[in-house]
This record gives structure tokens, C-alpha cells and sequence, in this order.
């Protein structure tokens, strides 16, 4: 299940309020216009199109969309649930059998974790489980970089292309010096550019980048916990054992929550047998 990640838009719509506060604050109104320049963003924008297209395949860029969804989505996946799972699924294993975990295979509905039980129901070798479900994780890492590069890269082409912006700002200025007075029009608007390079690369591209690594590095861990749990309940290992094993993956605030809700558990299972 996925839900909205409000901080990746929060934080680049609160970067261009302050920059465009920061520019009504020293020039006012009239000035702010000033920082507005066609050309400049014909050239960034522009090239920076024209950038991609020659370093990526279209069909890279066509997942442009389906990334930045990406960066404004995250997995709602809470360690303590998937360890109590786990737990879960060992004690029925040990209770029942392996194949009575295919009854479980309803009501899980994250993919990996449906495909490695799968796994050990089908009688696969815990070694040959763990060497898929980690190939798995490698081609996972490998498209979200293909996807992150994409962010990477536009944050590299944005501040150049700004600065080729600039030099063909001063170039047209140079020709003008015959005319003081526009000399300082013609600097402003050539700095323009840079400015929006900047700003793109540094408010927009890079910390996307950044987040969708952050998120993988993420994903990835989760998953090594999932590879842990499936291995062991394949191996019948005691319930607590395992809860104690996967517990070692959990910060210390997830172990106290974890503890608060078995706790829970026990109240209410104790309630039900008293009724």
C-alpha cells in the first residue's frame, strides 16, 4: 500500500516561496518582474530537453512520469506489522505444515513477500529462495537507478545550460558598449539564466535524486528483512526465535512499538478467553 509523501512537494513549493519572498522583499513588485526573462528559459529549459534526449532512450524518458510519482509516493510498509507476520506465518507453519501457508497467500498483498512464501511452499532449497529473492532486489536497484539517473543528470545539465545562458547574455552585451546605460539591464538578464539553472538543479532535480535513493536504500532493507523471515519460517524456526531475530533489524522506537502491541494482543486475547 502506498501513500502520499507531502514533504517532496511541501519542500520544493516552500523553496520557491522564499525565493520569490526574498525578491519582493528588495525589489518590490515591479522589481520581481525584472527576474523574469523568456529567453533565459528558452535557453535552460530548452536545452536542458534537448540534453536528455540525447543522453537517454525514449523509452527511459518516457517513465519520466511514473518516476515522479515515485518520488511523491512511499511504501506504507511498518516493520512491527511485517514481523508480527512473520511470526505469524512460523507459527502456523510449525502447526499445520508448510502447505498450510498457500491459505495465507489471501490476505498478504505485497508481491515479494507472496512470492517468496510461494517459494517454500513449492519445497524450494532455502539457498536457491534467498538467491532469487535477491536477484530480485539487485534488478530492483538497477531500474531505480536508470530512474534516478534521469533526476541526476538533469541536475548536472540544468546549471550548464544556465551558464551558456549567461555567456550568450554577455556576448550580446559586449556588442552594446558603445550604450552605458544598458549595460546594466543586459548583465542582469545575462545572470538570469544561471539563476534558473541553479535553482532547478538545486531546489528541483538533485533532492528528488536524492529522495528516490534515500526510498530504494529503504526498500532494499525491507526486503533483506523479508528474506530473513521467509528463510526462517521455511526452517521452522521457533516464533519467538524469529521475532527476536527480525527484531535486531528494528530502531529502538519500532522495538518499543512492537512490544506495546503484543502487549495489546495479549490483553485482548486474554479478555476474549475470559468472556
Amino acid at each position: 500500500m502506498k501513500k502520499r509523501d507531502l514533504l517532496t512537494p511541501i519542500g520544493i513549493t516552500l523553496g520557491f516561496i522564499m525565493i520569490i519572498i526574498a525578491i519582493i522583499t528588495s525589489g518590490g513588485i515591479a522589481g520581481a518582474t525584472s527576474f523574469i526573462d523568456i529567453a533565459g528559459i528558452f535557453i535552460v529549459i530548452g536545452g536542458l530537453i534537448a540534453s536528455m534526449l540525447i543522453t537517454f532512450k525514449l523509452e527511459q524518458i518516457k517513465l519520466t512520469g511514473k518516476i515522479i510519482k515515485e518520488a511523491l509516493y512511499q511504501k506504507d510498509m511498518q516493520l512491527p506489522e511485517l514481523i508480527k507476520l512473520f511470526v505469524r506465518l512460523a507459527e502456523r507453519a510449525r502447526r499445520e505444515g508448510i502447505l498450510a501457508l498457500e491459505n495465507e497467500l489471501e490476505d498478504i498483498e505485497d508481491p515479494f513477500i507472496k512470492k517468496g512464501v510461494l517459494l517454500v511452499v513449492d519445497g524450494i532449497e532455502p539457498e536457491v529462495i534467498k538467491d532469487i529473492m535477491e536477484a530480485e532486489i539487485t534488478a530492483m536497484e538497477d531500474r531505480h537507478y536508470k530512474g534516478r539517473t534521469l533526476f541526476e543528470k538533469a541536475g548536472e545539465y540544468a546549471p550548464s545550460w544556465g551558464m551558456i545562458g549567461t555567456l550568450i547574455g554577455l556576448v550580446l552585451m559586449l556588442n552594446q558598449l558603445s550604450d552605458p546605460a544598458t549595460l546594466g539591464p543586459s548583465m542582469a538578464v545575462a545572470l538570469l539564466t544561471t539563476l534558473y539553472g541553479t535553482v532547478l538543479a538545486n531546489l528541483v532535480f538533485l533532492p528528488m535524486a536524492s529522495k528516490l535513493e534515500s526510498k530504494t536504500e529503504e526498500e532494499v532493507f525491507t526486503k533483506q528483512i523479508i528474506i530473513e523471515g521467509i528463510i526462517g519460517v521455511q526452517a521452522g524456526q521457533n516464533p519467538r526465535i524469529l521475532e527476536e531475530k527480525l527484531s535486531a533489524f528494528l530502531s529502538n522506537e519500532h522495538k518499543v512499538k512492537l512490544q506495546e502491541e503484543e502487549t495489546n494482543d495479549a490483553f485482548v486475547g486474554e479478555s476474549v478467553n475470559e468472556a
